[in-house]
Formats: C-alpha cells, sequence, structure tokens
C-alpha cells in the first residue's frame, strides 16, 4: 500500500483538498498521512484543525510554526520553524509522495524539507499567476520542488513546462475546489443562519480581505476604503470573514471586528465558515466581494459576482462575472453596482468558468496511482530561439 501525505496550512486550503482527502481515504491501495500545519494550529485565527477532525478526518501530525506576529521578519522565521517541524514530521511518517496545494509559504517550508528528504511532491495549482503577493514566487518555487503537477487550466499547464517541466509530469486535471459543485450539499438561508447564529433577513454581502504582500497597497488602508464602501449599502447584510496570517493580516482582524459590532444588525464577523458554509454563502449572496483567489476560481460557477479588489489576484485568469477594481472607496461601489445587478451579462447569458468541471480529486487519485518518481528529473528545455 503506498502512503500518500497531504499538508494543509489553512482554513482555505483544507476546504478545497477535502474531496480528494476523501478518496485517498477509501481507495484500498492509499493509506493517508495528513500534515495539519500553520493558522490550523493557532487561536487567532479559529482552531480549525478541529473543524478537520469534526469531518472524521486523522490528523497524523500536527506541526506547530506560526508566530504571532504581523511582519515579514515574523512568517520568514515561521518559514525556519516548519523546516524544523517538518523535517521530523516527514521523516517519522515517511510518505511516499506529498501532495501540495498552492502557494503559500507554510507550503513552501514543507515542499523544501520533503525535496530534500527525497519525498516527490505532486504540486497542485502550478503554473498560476498573483502579481500582488509573494505567493507568486512561492508558487513557481514550489513547481521546481515538486515532481509531479496538476494544473487548473491548460495556459497554466504550458507555464509550468516553460519552467522547465517534463510534459509528461504535467497535467491540466482543472480546479480542486470545484469538485464541491458536483459532490457537496449547500445549506439553506435558514439552515446558515441557524449555523451562524445571525439572522439573514435581507440581502447580503460575502467579504474575504488578504493582506497583499508585494504591491504598494497597504492593507489596513485598502480594507477600510472597502469598509467604506460597504456603508453606501446598507439595505445588504455583510458576511466579514478574517484574513489569512500574512504579514499585515492581523492589522485587519481590529477593523472588521470594530465594524461588525458598531453594525451588528446588519453585519457578522467570524475566523472561519469551513467549506460548506462558505460555499452556501456564496451561493445565496448578492456579491463576494475582496481578494481571494476563491473569488476568481470557484465562486463564478455558482453564477454570483465577485468584486476583486487591488491587486492581489493580477495575473489570475477570470470568469466575466470577476469585476477587477482599484482599492479606493469611489472604484468599489461602482464595482459593487455592477456586481449586484449583473451588468456584466449580455441576455442572461452563462458565464463560462475557465477552470474546469468539478472532476478533479478522481484524475489526481489515478495520476498518483501510476507515477513512478524518478530520484532526479531532468530540466526540459523549449525549442525555442531568444
Amino acid at each position: 500500500m503506498r502512503k500518500i501525505g497531504v499538508f494543509t496550512g489553512t482554513r482555505a486550503e483544507f476546504g478545497l483538498l477535502y474531496w480528494l482527502l476523501k478518496d485517498i481515504e477509501k481507495d484500498p491501495e492509499l493509506d493517508l498521512k495528513l500534515f495539519v500545519s500553520g493558522m490550523h494550529l493557532s487561536p487567532e485565527f479559529g482552531l480549525t484543525y478541529k473543524s478537520i477532525e469534526s469531518e472524521g478526518f486523522k490528523i497524523d501530525e500536527k506541526i506547530e510554526t506560526l508566530l504571532s506576529s504581523n511582519s515579514k521578519i515574523g512568517v520568514a522565521k515561521s518559514i525556519g520553524l516548519g523546516v524544523l517541524g517538518y523535517t521530523d514530521a516527514l521523516s517519522r511518517q515517511k510518505p511516499d509522495a506529498l501532495v501540495i496545494l498552492g502557494d503559500r509559504f507554510e507550503a513552501l517550508a514543507i515542499a523544501q524539507t520533503a525535496m530534500i528528504l527525497g519525498i516527490p511532491i505532486v504540486h497542485l495549482h502550478g503554473g498560476e499567476i498573483t502579481e500582488g503577493a509573494y505567493d507568486d514566487a512561492i508558487r513557481h518555487a514550489i513547481t521546481k520542488l515538486s515532481y509531479l503537477h496538476m494544473t487548473s487550466t491548460d495556459e497554466h499547464k504550458r507555464r509550468v513546462i516553460q519552467l522547465g517541466e517534463a510534459p509528461e509530469r504535467v497535467f491540466n486535471v482543472g480546479a480542486i475546489g470545484l469538485d464541491h459543485l458536483n459532490r457537496g450539499s449547500f445549506m439553506s438561508v435558514d439552515e446558515l443562519s441557524d449555523s451562524l447564529g445571525f439572522v439573514i433577513k435581507r440581502p447580503y454581502m460575502l467579504v474575504t480581505y488578504h493582506p497583499v504582500t508585494l504591491a504598494d497597497e497597504d492593507p489596513e488602508t485598502s480594507f477600510k476604503e472597502l469598509l467604506d464602501s460597504l456603508s453606501e449599502f446598507p439595505e445588504y447584510q455583510v458576511i466579514l470573514t478574517y484574513p489569512n496570517a500574512d504579514n499585515g493580516g492581523r492589522s485587519i482582524i481590529p477593523l472588521l471586528e470594530n465594524y461588525a459590532n458598531t453594525n451588528s444588525e446588519r453585519v457578522i464577523a467570524i475566523p472561519s465558515l469551513g467549506q460548506k458554509r462558505y460555499l452556501s454563502a456564496v451561493k445565496h449572496s448578492a456579491a463576494v466581494i475582496g481578494n481571494s483567489s476563491s473569488g476568481i476560481i470557484e465562486v463564478p460557477s455558482l453564477d454570483v459576482a465577485t468584486i476583486n479588489i487591488g491587486m492581489r489576484q493580477k495575473g489570475r485568469l477570470a470568469a466575466k462575472s470577476v469585476i477587477h477594481c482599484k482599492p479606493y472607496k469611489k472604484d468599489i461601489v461602482n464595482a459593487i453596482h455592477t456586481g449586484i445587478t449583473q451588468a456584466y451579462k449580455t441576455n442572461d447569458e452563462e458565464i463560462r468558468n475557465p477552470y474546469g468541471q468539478g472532476d478533479t480529486s478522481s484524475q489526481i487519485i489515478t495520476l498518483i496511482k501510476k507515477m513512478t518518481a524518478k530520484p532526479y528529473k531532468s530540466f526540459y528545455d523549449l525549442n525555442v530561439e531568444i
């Protein structure tokens, strides 16, 4: 039986990996080893490892790495702590392969550790572009540390090959988060209200804003502009979710908590919704606002508008329902108007999501089972004259 390690360091990442974890768990040829770290173990961000356990998963390793810091120095030190902790965890579990999704700094730490230990990495969502965050460079670095690549579009597949990865190890399988649309279930508005302890009695907006870690976009200033924009729509309720643990994220939390407390009749702030509640909240919302990748990758499949603010996701392939705007009140307000009226549509057209059809997990399982990793890989040169 082949031992397959899967790493998760954030609530969003776990939600995306949910069906893959279930499929590995039930496959008689595979043995799931679950590595949980980062924000999952932080009280500041809701101790979301408990949500993983409540879904019935056995956590094989909990690796503490996250400093209670709001600085780049704190993030860099967390990477160092991660390498130490992941070395011990991987050495104990000895997985035959390790699945890593995306571009987080925690993922970089375990990827470089696995590479040194000779554990082949299966990387999901490589080849994508997010120019406003250091996640962009991290994603490409993880690509070079990985052996098998599962991209979300053909464009991203070509980009991974451009990075020197051999075509026979690169596969377009679509975005794994879309599996929820075919295999998951959604809460009704009443069920969502009961779960949140917040009565939803009018149209609402769902808001998730993360710090921009590379571009010149101060997170506090931009978030205040966003909150001021929401106040222009008093007829709408608001569900605010916490930012991630990147530098600058913690400075946003008091702002959203104060906004929720000041406007408690129409606003709720919650550290983590979990995947089912999150997608249910998306499904029934008037618009999804912020700069989360989910607004670009998953939300368009639910026929809901995304208001994508600022530079964080610059360069990502996006459907017509994703409305990009600058992080200023005037621009955000105009974008929200476009989104809630669905003015981006013509003749009630169906919005096409470029990220696949929601059958990704089964493809990944098949490819993992066929994988015969070598202890080395050759650089693949493109036949292009420069």
